[in-house]
Formats: structure tokens, sequence, C-alpha cells
């Protein structure tokens, strides 16, 4: 079951988080190569974040998955996800940090 975490220092608040959940899910689901029902997604929102050494908005993600990954689905995925951010909350991809775990390789990637 691939899993994505998304911590945000954007206030949710009023915010439809929907299509968030909605494109993120499919994302992931169509680029490992998995059944949307297999997707968890989690999104806090509200959690202090600096990063580059401002608190302008910014996201740490993490996606773990059983297979899957590899290059080039990293790079999609990475890219993917950070485009939803930056059309939902308006982070720009640059303030989005995202650590990729294959839980099958024995190792992780993680990509600025």
């Amino acid at each position: 079951m691939p899993s994505l975490y998304i911590t945000t220092n954007v206030n949710l608040e009023g915010v439809d988080v929907q299509p968030i959940f909605s494109e993120a899910t499919t994302a992931v689901a169509s680029i490992i190569g998995r059944p949307q029902h297999l997707v968890m997604v989690v999104l806090k929102g509200s959690v202090p974040i600096q990063f580059t050494g401002t608190e302008e908005p910014a996201a740490f993600g993490q996606l773990i998955s059983m297979g899957g990954i590899n290059k080039i689905v990293k790079k999609n995925l990475i890219t993917s996800i950070g485009g939803i951010l930056q059309t939902h909350l308006s982070i720009p991809p640059a303030r989005f940090f995202c650590h990729v775990v294959d839980t099958t390789a024995g190792r992780t990637q993680s990509k600025l």
C-alpha cells in the first residue's frame, strides 16, 4: 500500500482539501502502478516549518511504497505532487521536499 504523508505550514482551515486528496491519490496510483483503493494520503497543515531560512509556504512529503520505485517513478511522483501543492496551496515546487522510501529495496531516496 503506497502511503503519502504531506506536512505543510499552510493553514488548511477553510481550504477545500478534497481535490488534493483526489489528485494525489490518482497521481500516486498511476505513477507507481497500484490500484487507487490501496493508496493512503495524509495531509497535515499549520505545522511550523522553516525552510531555506524562511517560514514562507513550504511542505515536507514522505512517500512509502512496497516496490514500484525507480529514478523515473521518483522524479514523476515528486513533480506531480509538487504541482498539486502549487496549484491548491500556492507552495512553490522549490519549497517542497519529498523523501521517497521503497521498503522492498532496503534503501531510501530523497530529492529537493
